[in-house]
């Protein structure tokens, strides 16, 4: 069955959204996702004054790399694209990865876990595997991105029948709004696809 992006208030939807399953397994890829790529995570101005906000806090934890990367450029940069993002060390490691029995997790979410700051981490690094656009006219294009290091995510996901949109569903939230989240969930119900994932 073809299936075509929809749309609900201004996000138009990619359809994998409701139909594919993922769960991290954080024991499984010990947090890849942090250290693999080319460059750093979308940010807004509004979150880099929220990670600034947070630094003091999260700089012990950091590497000595990660953090002459910081004095030298900040916590974010301009990308090739044009795009600001979170700076990175060596090309590649965010400079917010810390190291925990093995497993590579965020120094910004793990204070804000504690209770220690007011910003957990940039909305990119907590809605993925959806990979956000922005367009003109205030809309926005939500859409599931495929990477091989998170196969076991897929193999969890749908061990335990587990659809991105619910999986995700805090930060969609956090990011769009209950209202809007509790319609893309009837969406989803209405549909059917996610009753037939083929």
């Amino acid at each position: 069955m073809e299936r075509h992006i929809f749309q609900i208030g201004n996000v138009l939807v990619s359809p994998d959204i409701i139909t594919e399953e993922f769960c991290c397994d954080l024991e499984k890829c010990k947090g890849q996702c942090c250290v693999e790529g080319d460059a750093g995570a979308p940010v807004t101005m509004d979150e880099i004054m929220g990670i600034e906000d947070s630094l003091d806090e999260v700089w012990p934890e950091l590497s000595a790399s990660a953090q002459a990367v910081i004095d030298k450029q900040g916590v974010a940069y301009t990308d090739s694209e044009g795009d600001l993002v979170t700076s990175i060390v060596g090309g590649r490691d965010c400079v917010f990865t810390c190291y925990e029995k093995g497993c590579c997790l965020c120094a910004l979410e793990r204070a804000y876990r504690q209770g220690r700051t007011g910003f957990v981490k940039p909305i990119s690094c907590a809605l993925y595997p959806i990979r956000m656009k922005r367009f003109g006219d205030d809309l926005i294009g939500i859409n599931y991105h495929r990477w091989d290091v998170c196969m076991d995510a897929v193999k969890k996901g749908r061990e335990l029948h587990l659809k991105i949109y619910q999986f995700l569903k805090e930060p969609l939230i956090r990011m769009f709004g209950k209202e809007w989240y509790d319609e893309l969930c009837e969406f989803a119900k209405q549909s059917g696809w996610e009753e037939s994932n083929s």
